[in-house]
């Protein structure tokens, strides 16, 4: 949304809230209902013309021939006291006077270039204009501006026009960009096709084209329509409304789908009259069901954007699925990272501790480890030890190589005086193999020995208030989409201009959206009692400032950690 139209709405949604007066919901509803007398399958295309004509905007038709679009206009027509209407079929040979009226003898006679409008277009309250964007360049110019100022130059003379609103019809999209202009002019669009198979019979049933009987009651009249004018300018836009403006702007833009600054401030001055005539003095999330029919440019988009705008029915300003579902993985992520965090393990008294060689803790840093050759353990040869062959063995350690168990049951040692027996034979090999003085080993430094870290109290508590505040936010929200759809049931089926059959996928959005939010407050229950079961340090835990004590590391026993009494 541009700056300007930006500060637009956010003023808008600032704006008392005014509560109509009038007993238009009533009214309108019955009058609504009357046009609606023997068509069928044209609920939409009355109500979007209806719903135009009392906002001032324009409403284009664009299906085959036969599809009662100009009933559709005359109909309307129906809708107002004193009012002129005015038809025309366009072509691409259609001359202004058609349109415009014919120009005046006498005024050409008195050098004057005026037309005489009467009964055409420049002095119709509704008009139907079939084929519009046959329009050529002669006749486009004046059209424009009398659709969009309802002002027509006449000659030197720049004449008020009465006109309502206009009904355009065409078979087909137009194409150039002199047609662009032209197309946006009309707010609400429509595509219009043959009635269903399940309404054929109904349509074989109409005999004639008899027009309603409408009441002189129900009838509009110029003091009404700027009593609506008027009312809905009261109406505020509420945050809600406008973060969903907001965001299927961007939506459009990413989509390719193109609508101009003037079409958005359009479509919220006919969010505010469609909340008025329902009787509300505030724009809701169920008036922009209306916003499907104003941004399209090809009519396959209009779906699309229908389903954008069902999937957020249940969104608010403050607090949508999609963004606490990014508040959740943030936090998930950081559950993630402290669980995988490592820190040093100490010992009681705060000192660090190393992986002795056996995988004990240990206080020393560095010591001696026991030599491996793979998986195997390497040991020194018995002493007078000799080979199968019997040669004696005179360097224990095998040039620093020394010997695996396998290796060693290979040799001879020497029991008794003269005798030699296999190593694997002989009565000392469990206690030769246990001795740590056969052992090979190089001296090393120990690997620190690490655990996971202990997060300090204060850090894990600021974690589960932060989470506490989160969930009451999910519940809150949770609590307000169940109130939303306990009212969205009655808020359709009563509204003057949303078809009722827009409440099984409201309903379908919202308990998906409902369903959610469920799984949300689970992960936020998850990731609250993650953050309570880290591991923590305890509060009388105290780090010793200064290196191990080297006296204290060498009463351990290969720097393994022992109880020592204090005692001496």
């Amino acid at each position: 949304m541009t700056q300007i139209e930006s500060k637009s709405v956010a003023a808008l949604a600032t704006q008392p809230v005014g509560v109509p007066k009038s007993l238009y919901p009533e009214r309108t509803r019955k009058l609504r209902d009357a046009l609606l007398e023997g068509l069928v399958e044209r609920d939409l295309a009355i109500r979007l013309a209806l719903l135009g004509a009392l906002a001032g905007e324009h409403i284009l038709m664009v299906g085959p021939p036969g599809t009662a679009k100009s009933l559709v206009a005359k109909r309307l027509h129906l809708a107002f006291s004193d009012a002129s209407y005015f038809e025309r079929l366009l072509t691409r040979f259609t001359v202004p006077e058609e349109l415009f009226g014919p120009l005046s003898i006498k005024g050409l006679e008195s050098d004057r270039y005026e037309r005489l409008t009467s009964r055409y277009l420049p002095t119709a309250s509704i008009a139907f204009l079939d084929e519009i964007f046959k329009a050529n360049s002669a006749i486009l110019n004046a059209l424009l501006t009398l659709l969009n100022e309802r002002e027509f130059d006449n000659g030197t003379r720049r004449e008020r026009a009465p006109l309502v609103s206009v009904i355009g019809a065409s078979n087909e999209l137009g194409e150039g960009e002199e047609l662009d202009a032209l197309f946006d002019r009309f707010l609400l669009r429509l595509h219009v096709g043959p009635v269903s198979s399940d309404a054929f019979r109904d349509l074989l049933g109409l005999r004639g084209q008899s027009a309603p009987d409408i009441a002189a009651e129900l009838q509009l009249s110029e003091d009404d329509l700027k009593a609506v004018r008027d009312g809905a300018e009261s109406v505020a836009v509420p945050e809600d409304v406008v973060v969903l403006i907001c965001a299927l702007r961007d939506w459009c833009a990413a989509e390719g789908i193109a609508v101009s600054d003037r079409r958005w401030r359009k479509v919220v001055k006919l969010l505010q009259v469609s909340a008025w005539t329902n009787g509300r003095g505030s724009v809701s999330i169920w008036d922009c069901w209306l916003l499907q029919h104003c941004l399209w440019n090809k009519p396959e988009e209009r779906e699309k954007v229908y389903e954008w705008y069902s999937a957020r029915v249940g969104t608010s300003a403050t607090m949508d699925p999609s963004r606490l579902t990014k508040i959740v993985v943030t936090w998930e992520g950081k559950l993630h990272a402290d669980r995988e965090s490592r820190s040093q393990r100490r010992d009681e008294k705060g000192r660090l501790l190393y992986c002795g060689p056996d995988g004990s803790p240990t206080l020393s840093q560095s010591g001696e480890f026991r030599r491996k050759q793979g998986n195997a353990d390497l040991y020194l040869a018995p002493e007078s030890a000799r080979t199968e062959n019997g040669i004696e063995i005179r360097d224990r350690t095998n040039s620093g190589n020394g010997f695996t168990q396998s290796q060693l049951d290979g040799l001879k040692v020497k029991r008794g005086y003269r005798e030699f027996v296999e190593f694997r034979a002989w009565s000392e090999r469990t206690r030769y193999l246990n001795d740590k003085q056969n052992w090979m080993t190089s001296s090393g430094t120990f690997e620190p020995l690490m655990e996971p870290t202990r997060q300090k109290r204060v850090y894990i508590e600021r974690r589960v208030r932060d989470l506490r505040e989160i969930r009451s936010q999910v519940v809150a929200y949770r609590e307000q989409l169940d109130a939303h759809m306990r009212s969205m049931q009655a808020d359709i089926q009563t509204h003057l201009w949303v078809s009722p059959d827009f409440a099984g996928p409201a309903t379908a959005a919202l308990e998906g959206t409902r369903r959610e939010v469920e799984g949300l407050l689970q992960r936020v229950d998850d990731l609250w009692q993650g953050f309570e079961a880290l591991p923590c340090e305890s509060e009388d835990f105290e780090f010793a400032e200064e290196a191990p004590n080297p006296e204290i590391d060498a009463d351990t026993d290969d720097g393994n950690i022992e109880e020592h009494d204090d005692e001496e």
